[in-house]
């Protein structure tokens, strides 16, 4: 570590100075000698180290996205090619190489941190050694030597012996308490950080191998920090303790209101809204404009739960536009709907007509001119429409057909597949 630590020693002067002028502004409170004001100058070191990097995590998150859009891409890949892992893999990477993407990019604020940690890691461990460093002079060298966190010396370390940390004016136990609590507390907040990463804010109907290496960093970070957690002072372990809080802050609220399409934090977010502009019966910032919008776009590409964001508006009596706005169905010309196509809500469904019983199709009769009541001619055949005699003779056979055997109009509409009346053959 100390080596590592050597190769950034060209940061350790800035990393100082920061420290020194934070340290001006906290002694005056609490005293120049305190642990409160060491401790929160090193605090204060983090906080603007990650103001600075707010950029950069921009960055990473529209990375992120554009790696989303892909998703699609990627399943067809995988479909194509699940039988063989080597060429799919290629494939994946011929893909992000085409499209400028970078599956790592959510390493890049970890990396972009790591010069002034271990810059950090360099100026306490010369202040546990008893050497100036950077700005530092023998008089601060002194008082952060005194300084004591929750009676831990700043500089002491999980694995120093007694007559170093007596040396420094505390205990071995107090040291390895304060030491351990800070470990356990450090790999559990990275921990949860990547755990919420991968439960709540990853389409998890796609699997990449951008997933399976956020899985596996979930559980092989905590185990590192531990493990290098033993050889770290106290303030170091102050250090990356405040920005594993940051980090697991500031991704609390994108999950919470810039969530991954196809994600769990999506669904929540979405019905959140939806409460929220049923209620209003208008979506009221821009940002819920620009997300209506967007869903309104894609048209046919919704996930589900933007499908049922939709249909739950049309449920509402209201109707997302394209403009991201949200009217009332009963006002609006035209509406979005879930294909992407324009259609009308305003005009109401038109009703199939009852289907009659069959009695009525059997009877159904004619109105007359007149105006009079409505009469019905029979189709159907009954016993006393049938020919009284099978086996007719001379002229009553030959007439049969014309008088006992004819079909009206109302007995031509009959349906299809009903008997028709036998009609007597000649002799």
């Amino acid at each position: 570590m100390d080596t590592i630590a050597s190769l950034f020693s060209f940061i350790t002067t800035p990393v100082s100075w920061v420290i020194v002028q934070f340290h001006k502004l906290y002694g005056a409170i609490f005293g120049p000698d305190t642990g409160w004001a060491w401790g929160l100058s090193i605090v204060s070191l983090v906080i603007l180290i990650r103001i600075c990097l707010i950029p950069l995590f921009v960055k990473q998150i529209k990375a992120t996205r554009a790696m989303q859009t892909l998703q699609p891409e990627m399943k067809k890949i995988q479909e194509r090619y699940k039988n063989d892992k080597q060429r799919q893999s290629e494939e994946m990477m011929k893909l992000y190489k085409e499209t400028g993407t970078n599956p790592l990019s959510s390493c890049l604020p970890i990396l972009a941190q790591s010069p002034f940690f271990f810059a950090l890691y360099h100026v306490l461990n010369s202040i546990a050694s008893n050497d100036t460093i950077g700005v530092i002079n023998d008089r601060l060298l002194e008082s952060a030597q005194k300084a004591h966190i929750f009676g831990a010396p700043l500089a002491a370390k999980f694995t120093d012996s007694s007559s170093k940390v007596e040396a420094l004016g505390s205990s071995i136990t107090d040291v390895r308490i304060v030491t351990a609590i800070m470990i356990v507390l450090m790999s559990l907040s990275q921990f949860y950080t990547q755990r919420q990463l991968m439960t709540k804010n990853v389409d998890t109907t796609v699997k990449t191998p951008f997933m399976q290496q956020q899985k596996m960093l979930m559980y092989v970070f905590p185990i590192i920090f531990a493990v290098f957690g033993i050889n770290f002072p106290v303030g170091v372990l102050v250090y990356w303790l405040t920005t594993n809080l940051w980090t697991m802050g500031q991704q609390m609220y994108v999950i919470h209101n810039n969530p991954t399409p196809g994600s769990k934090a999506q669904a929540a977010y979405l019905e959140r809204l939806y409460k929220h502009v049923t209620h209003h019966s208008k979506a009221r910032s821009r940002r819920d404009r620009a997300i209506i919008k967007a869903i309104v776009a894609k048209g046919r590409d919704r996930n589900d739960y933007e499908r049922k964001f939709i249909n739950g508006l049309s449920k509402a009596g209201l109707a997302a536009q394209t403009d991201g706005t949200v009217v009332k169905s009963e006002s609006a010309v035209a509406v979005v709907d879930e294909d992407g196509t324009p259609t009308s809500t305003s005009a109401p469904k038109r009703q199939q007509p009852k289907r009659q019983p069959k009695s009525k199709r059997q009877t159904g009769g004619a109105k007359p001119a007149g105006g009079g009541e409505k009469t019905s001619s029979p189709t159907s055949l009954s016993k006393s429409d049938e020919p009284q005699d099978d086996k007719p003779s001379g002229s009553a056979g030959k007439s049969a057909p014309k008088s006992g055997g004819g079909r009206s109009r109302a007995q031509s509409g009959q349906r299809k597949g009903q008997q028709r009346p036998k009609s007597p053959t000649k002799k």
